[in-house]
């Protein structure tokens, strides 16, 4: 069964880039969480948080641990978890201290996407380590050795890794159910390695279907040559969605989101704006979002599960309103 999550406005991005939360101007804390809360009661299956320590157009975000534990406190069956929780933020020890409680207190609702780190600025700019990728990589992937072996261990846990170790350490409560633990991207091939041995499943940034196909056929290879096969990977896409009754009234939007003074974060989508100047549908240019009416968007879905896509992550471009995510609730494609 296809799973649709929603993704946490947690920062303010208008304008032209059309870069996730373009039509909102402002952050709204109390917003953000209360969007959360009706995606669950809308029937959304996930809920997503981004984890940066700056972003959008004034660096204003919501910490992502935090704000993940509050709707956890507002919900009660949706799964929840964190868009690229960067492991440079938190020391893998306490970071898998942090996952078990959640777990427990939730209800077992967990998923630990986790990442190395790509936001250079945001890193230095709060005082923390950036090494080179492959360092990051190999950090990470001694993290979640030691991350899995205090879910996991019934003794308290000496770990010896090339980055990180403990001393007896004991992380209980456990995990309800030992969380799945995702990660993203197709990059490099020594990411691709870790991927196959660590993950339970794979996620997309924001990709035409020509795009996805490249990076699960490189996802694939990286399964073939360590004996393991792709089916055993969740393969999930993060992806903007504009809906609209009418295809005027996804231009409609769009031509908004394109009027609001433009954000520092990302470059206008040239493609988008001479659309919009020429009246062509969007749905004609535009390849790697979800776009147009609700008919529209089944198709598109529908082309993203036959490439193997089973959980979709939503950013609904016309926050602050909620129709969009609403009329997609109401006329879920599958």
């Amino acid at each position: 069964m296809t799973q649709f999550g929603f993704c946490v406005p947690v920062f303010a991005n208008p304008g032209a880039a059309f870069f996730r939360t373009p039509a909102w101007t402002q952050l709204d804390p109390v917003a953000a969480i209360d969007a959360a809360v009706e995606a669950e009661r809308l029937g959304f299956d996930s809920i997503w948080v981004a984890d940066h320590l700056m972003h959008g157009f004034d660096d204003a975000i919501l910490e992502g641990w935090s704000t993940l534990s509050v709707i956890a406190g507002r919900t009660d069956t949706v799964k929840l978890g964190t868009i690229h929780l960067a492991q440079p933020f938190r020391q893998p020890a306490i970071a898998a201290k942090m996952a078990a409680s959640l777990d427990a207190l939730s209800g077992g609702r967990l998923i630990f996407f986790y990442d190395c780190g790509w936001q250079e600025a945001e890193v230095r700019a709060y005082g923390l380590d950036w090494p080179s990728e492959d360092e990051r990589i190999a950090r990470m992937e001694d993290g979640l050795d030691l991350i899995k072996q205090l879910w996991e261990s019934e003794t308290p846990v000496a770990h010896r890794g090339r980055f990180y170790s403990t001393d007896g350490a004991v992380c209980r409560p456990r995990p309800l159910r030992r969380p799945a633990i995702w990660l993203g991207e197709a990059r490099t091939q020594r990411w691709l390695d870790a991927i196959v041995r660590h993950a339970d499943g794979w996620n997309s940034v924001p990709a035409s279907p020509a795009r996805l196909r490249q990076k699960i056929d490189a996802l694939q290879a990286a399964c073939t040559r360590a004996g393991r096969e792709l089916s055993e990977l969740e393969l999930s896409l993060e992806i903007q969605v504009l809906i609209a009754p009418t295809e005027r009234e996804v231009s409609d939007t769009a031509r908004h989101i394109a009027s609001l003074p433009a954000s520092k974060r990302g470059t206008p989508r040239d493609d988008v704006l001479e659309a919009l100047k020429d009246g062509r549908p969007l749905g004609e240019v535009i390849d790697d979002w979800l776009v147009g009416t609700p008919a529209q968007i089944a198709e598109q879905v529908n082309t993203y599960t036959r490439l193997g896509i089973s959980h979709f992550m939503l950013w609904f471009v016309d926050f602050p309103r909620l129709d969009g995510m609403r009329l997609f609730a109401d006329t879920r494609p599958c």
